[in-house]
């Protein structure tokens, strides 16, 4: 067994523990030394390759440039030929042909010209030598008129089946341009310059929508769908071109090289995009092929030999390493050995296998030797005194046992959590209380800290409690606390502790008992108390007084930031049309959406109905304006759906900034809520931010004052109505007026609708103010119909969501006597555009009833095109802007025209408004234009002086 023991030792003994990871981390090391240096010089060869294929498109790119410019000197002399200008201006074609005849040699044998074309000023050509006729989708018109204009050289390329280049001049007679010449010339000196200077085989390539090689199918490349139209040393080149094709695209060459092996070479495969092919059905490229076997043979021989360099490094330092430990080693093991052997009490065994001395000079084997020897005599001693002690042990081991179990006894009929400490919290005993409701034995308590099982809220690591401790001042005291405990059935309770001293006569240290009463329910009716009184229980958000409060600190800390206060637009819509169970689904997902994606940005409140209240701290009002674009973003993203209808969600924002807006979170609420409905009545965008200037509580005051304004006069019928005019323009026939409100003053002076409208669409007044106007204009109907007079009314957006309109509008016809017929009904184009669906089903119900319907404002937007032909109305009035401006601005005419012929096309009428000049009239007669209405043709009169007639 000793031997088995010793030979398991030895397999494992330290110097093989030492040698293993040295020579593990020395080849990782010449693993790493080797891989640096091929990764260093391959970088230097890609780094090289890279700067050579740089250097190849500068030069190809040079030569291409150097080959335009001589195309286009040549084309300048030819230009300036003797008699060339005055044959072209006398149309002589014979003496045309003469010319170019003298000059074609020169420029074919010496320049390599392919082809000389002269063309006249209107693009016909006159006369050529050398190649056919020019490619028919040659812009040769286009190239003439620009140098007829500029008088400026045209140089160009295009490739198609084969790349050519163009060079165009002038043909000047007297200073004048009469027409154009123009040669062209293959890329074959500068394919071959490319080669010269590269020193590599050379491909030119087309790619994109040409007509293929009938002639030469192979030289078609379908990975690059691309046509060869030059190649060097073709049979090899062209195989490699076409594996290249297929392993990367053409694109990246144009980057960054390409390598690859091919007939055992290693070969480079770069490209030079031609930036000058003016060709858009094509895209042409040079393609370079290098060889660069000898530097990639290089590279692997210098890494051959790194590694072999590596290898034999590594053995010399294992060898030598290895003669270094053998022999201290072997010393280790013999006491490593004979350490087994204390434990079974061979002591004179182990003081024989020992040397007795130790030398002068002495190492730490030695210093080990000869501490086996002490502790061999040591343990020896203690061995005889722990005989001595072992009977006296177990009778006290029995004792504490009887003692233990005594207590128990009495701690386990209390249903309460009893616990017994030592002074430095160590938990001793615990009653069957405690471990039933933790699911603990006495094994898994005894000896841990009380707060690491009684303080689920304590991060202290097990054993070092030290910080925790209590003095013995508080020891000796009677004390009390809550603490939160994680119960067997992984709920948390409360427990309210009670701690007294324990002490006995045969303890030194003070040890204290603790009793816990389980108040959970107690606690969570406290909290739940606590949450209502600053939560909304519908979205679980803050409510607003707890928002308020926090404001109200914000100020207190002289912080600045903004205040964002929202409101959901259509929410009474959602409610009516789905229910309020759906309602409050909505605000729900509004609420969840804005704390997930906002939560961490500021103090987020419902502060009642349909309002949302947002605090951010040390914000401008830059960034307060983005959280309001995102927000908007949310909402947009909801998709709300319930009851098979989907619900747009969308809000408006009103921002305002602390505390330039407000001292007080009341002051600043009332800020925001302004900017709030500042952002209702813009059509533009969904936030308003208040400016330095705007003073919230006045114009709170002042809408609160027109809002009573409006309740006046509606209940003591102290509005005016009015009537304009809308004249027939071809023969300036009135049977027509529009029906327009003023609110009548005390004094008798009449205040013109823009300063009550906005105030009475805000407040909801709009709908009321809308059914009074409807009411008396029936009146009036009723007396002027049988003159033939039609009056229009125009009805609020918020009109089309009265769902009692149709029903009231039938009970005054009714009690009118009003002919339906002789009622116009009005909408603005942005009402009817805002709710499409909802717009053209009230104007159809207002049709079914006889009535007939008008758009008004038309062309502000001109994606209203679209819906004309769906909405049900008769007319279509023109915006006055456009009308205004016809006498200014050609743009409008167009506009105007469009629209009245876009609704002749639909069948339908057409007024203009803003009418205020005589000029106007014969110009909107001409366009097709019905109807007019302006001060120029008709002021408003009071609706009473048209009935007295």
């Amino acid at each position: 067994m000793h031997q088995s023991s010793h030979s398991v030792k030895r397999r494992s003994s330290l110097a093989w523990r030492v040698i293993a990871p040295s020579s593990l981390l020395l080849l990782v090391l010449v693993a790493l030394f080797v891989w640096l240096g091929h990764h260093h010089l391959t970088q230097q060869l890609e780094q090289s390759r890279q700067g050579h294929h740089e250097r190849q498109q500068r030069e190809i790119r040079l030569a291409m440039q150097r080959s335009a410019d001589n195309l286009r000197q040549l084309a300048g002399l030819t230009a300036n030929a003797p008699d060339l200008g005055n044959a072209l201006a006398q149309n002589d074609d014979e003496g045309l042909r003469t010319v170019l005849a003298a000059q074609w040699p020169s420029l074919q044998l010496e320049a390599g010209v392919d082809g000389v074309f002269v063309f006249d000023r209107r693009g016909q050509q006159r006369g050529q030598s050398g190649m056919g006729a020019p490619d028919m989708e040659l812009p040769i018109r286009g190239w003439v008129d620009d140098l007829l204009t500029r008088e400026v050289p045209i140089k160009t390329l295009r490739c198609t089946t084969s790349c050519q280049q163009y060079a165009a001049v002038p043909i000047l007679v007297e200073g004048d341009s009469i027409g154009m010449v123009m040669l062209s010339r293959s890329l074959a000196d500068v394919t071959r310059e490319a080669k010269e200077v590269s020193g590599s085989e050379v491909a030119l390539m087309v790619t994109g929508q040409v007509e293929s090689d009938a002639n030469d199918p192979s030289r078609y490349l379908p990975g690059w769908n691309g046509h060869l139209v030059a190649i060097t040393n073709r049979e090899p080149t062209l195989s490699l071109l076409e594996q290249a094709s297929l392993a990367t695209p053409i694109y990246q060459l144009a980057d960054t090289p390409f390598s690859m092996e091919y007939a055992g070479r290693h070969l480079e495969l770069s490209a030079v995009y031609m930036e000058d092919d003016a060709d858009w059905r094509s895209t042409s490229y040079f393609l370079l092929v290098s060889d660069i076997t000898t530097q990639t043979a290089a590279i692997q021989r210098a890494t051959n030999t790194l590694l072999a360099l590596g290898v034999a490094g590594w053995l010399a330092a294992e060898l030598l390493l290895l003669a270094i430990l053998l022999g201290p080693m072997a010393r280790l093991r013999r006491v490593a050995a004979l350490l087994p052997a204390l434990s079974d009490g061979q002591f004179q065994r182990v003081r024989a296998h020992l040397p007795q001395t130790t030398p002068r000079r002495s190492n730490e084997i030695d210093i080990l030797e000869s501490a086996t020897r002490t502790l061999t005599d040591q343990l020896e001693r203690l061995e005889s005194s722990v005989h001595d002690h072992s009977d006296q042990l177990a009778e006290r081991i029995e004792e504490l046992a009887s003692e233990r179990d005594f207590v128990n006894s009495l701690l386990d009929t209390a249903q309460v959590f009893i616990v017994v400490q030592t002074a430095a919290g160590r938990i001793q005993r615990v009653n069957e209380y405690t471990r039933s409701r933790l699911g603990l034995c006495d094994r898994d308590l005894e000896g841990r800290h009380f707060y690491d099982i009684f303080d689920s809220t304590a991060h202290t690591p097990q054993g070092d409690h030290t910080h925790r401790e209590a003095p013995t001042g508080q020891l000796t005291s009677h004390q009390q606390e809550e603490k939160t405990l994680h119960t067997q059935d992984k709920r948390y309770a409360t427990v309210a502790w009670y701690h007294a001293p324990l002490t006995s006569s045969h303890q030194k240290q003070v040890a204290r008992i603790s009793v816990g009463l389980d108040i959970t329910e107690r606690k969570a009716a406290e909290e739940r108390l606590t949450w209502l009184a600053e939560h909304d229980p519908l979205t679980e958000l803050y409510n607003r007084r707890y928002f308020q409060d926090a404001v109200q600190h914000a100020l207190l800390c002289q912080s600045e930031g903004a205040i964002v206060l929202l409101d959901l637009n259509q929410f009474k819509e959602v409610n009516e049309l789905s229910g309020h169970p759906v309602g409050d689904q909505l605000l729900r997902e509004v609420a969840d959406t804005l704390f997930l994606n906002l939560g961490q940005r500021g103090t987020i409140a419902r502060l009642g109905g349909d309002e949302f209240a947002l605090l951010l701290e040390g914000v401008n009002s830059e960034q307060a304006i983005s959280v309001a674009d995102y927000i908007n973003q949310l909402l947009s993203r909801i998709g709300f759906q319930a009851a098979g209808r989907k619900h747009h969600i969308s809000a408006s924002m009103g921002i305002a900034l602390f505390p330039a807006h407000g001292q007080t979170s009341a002051d600043l609420l009332a800020s925001a809520d302004m900017a709030m409905y500042k952002a209702k009545e813009s059509s533009h965008q969904d936030w308003y931010l208040l400016s330095q200037a705007e003073n919230a509580k006045d114009e709170l005051q002042d809408r609160v004052y027109w809002v009573e304004q409006l309740h006046n006069a509606l209940e003591h019928e102290q509005f005016e109505l009015m009537a304009q005019p809308i004249v027939r323009l071809k023969d300036h026939d009135i049977k027509h007026y529009e029906v327009l409100i003023r609110m009548r003053q005390p004094d008798g002076s009449l205040i013109a609708p823009q300063h009550f409208i906005p105030v009475a669409e805000q407040s909801g007044l709009v709908v009321a103010l809308d059914r009074w106007v409807i009411k008396h204009s029936l009146q009036a109907l009723g007396k002027l119909q049988e003159h033939g007079v039609s009056l229009a009314v125009n009805l609020s957006g918020q009109s089309l969501h009265d769902l009692g309109l149709k029903q009231y509008l039938t009970d005054e016809l009714r009690s009118s006597g009003a002919d339906p017929h002789h009622l116009i009904l009005e909408v603005t184009e942005t009402a009817a555009i805002t709710d499409f669906s909802t717009a053209r089903n009230v104007l159809q119900t207002f049709r079914d009833l006889g009535c007939r319907t008008a758009l008004d404002d038309f062309g502000i937007g001109f994606s209203s095109f679209h819906y004309l032909g769906q909405l049900p109305v008769d007319y279509i009035k023109i915006d006055g802007s456009f009308i205004r401006s016809l006498l200014i601005n050609p743009d409008s005419h167009t506009i105007v025209k469009a629209i009245a012929d876009i609704a002749k096309g639909f069948g339908k009428q057409t007024i203009a408004e803003f009418v205020d000049q005589a000029a106007l009239s014969p110009i909107l007669e001409e366009y097709g234009i019905n109807y007019g209405q302006g001060f120029y043709l008709g002021k408003p009169i009071p609706l009473t002086q048209l009935l007295k007639g």
